[in-house]
């Protein structure tokens, strides 16, 4: 069903809080991290704080960053890809599901490989792919089966882009577990999540990001 057109489809109609929600997420989407606005350095400390409770960051640039999985000493340059909505998406599961964040951050399940993914990195990738795979860049009307599925878990929770990149953080790190996988190999790894994401979706018993069966690995 990936990629079918909703030409016929019963749900392909958009109702006036599903187009207010949508362009909310798409605003979002279109913000690109700066790091001259106050608002956006706040949620970096804030990522930080929520992230290690009680350390002391020493600065917006600093090598303390590659401790989280950020490329260098200064994570505004990663934020590139995806945009700000990608800090967000990593503030939102660091809050709401600090358990599972701080498992997957640490590599604490399973055998890990000797060339881990980076954390924070593969947080920003798992945002872009979920924009991706949702094709919200559209027009309003949806194109595609996924997309109208997920316009109606949008319309019961206007945090379901969130809820699914928590539920994508975690079941790329079951795959990757699972595949025995190298940083060589994220890329493989990310396309069988993508995968696995949009076979649940698709689920007739999965109305919200809470009826798919993955959401329940979260803690």
């Amino acid at each position: 069903m990936k990629g079918s057109t909703l030409t016929s489809h019963p749900n392909s109609f958009v109702s006036k809080l599903q187009e207010e929600r949508l362009n909310r997420l798409r605003h979002r989407m279109k913000v690109y991290f700066d790091g001259s606005r106050p608002d956006h350095q706040e949620a970096l400390r804030a990522l930080w704080s929520a992230t290690y409770a009680g350390k002391e960051l020493h600065g917006l640039i600093s090598d303390q960053w590659k401790e989280m999985g950020w490329q260098g000493r200064d994570p505004s340059t990663d934020f590139r890809g995806a945009g700000f909505i990608s800090l967000e998406n990593l503030l939102f599961f660091a809050k709401t599901f600090s358990t599972s964040f701080q498992c997957l951050l640490k590599k604490q399940g399973g055998n890990r490989s000797t060339w881990e993914y980076p954390f924070a990195v593969a947080g920003v990738n798992i945002t872009f792919m979920i924009m991706q795979m949702l094709d919200l860049d559209a027009s309003v009307k949806p194109r595609t089966f996924i997309r109208s599925v997920f316009l109606q878990m949008l319309s019961e929770n206007e945090w379901a882009f969130d809820l699914l990149y928590c539920v994508a953080f975690v079941v790329m790190d079951k795959q990757w577990l699972e595949k025995n996988a190298t940083y060589m190999e994220f890329n493989e790894v990310l396309k069988s999540t993508r995968t696995q994401l949009e076979r649940e979706l698709l689920m007739d018993d999965v109305l919200r990001i809470e009826d798919m069966p993955s959401f329940t690995l979260l803690c």
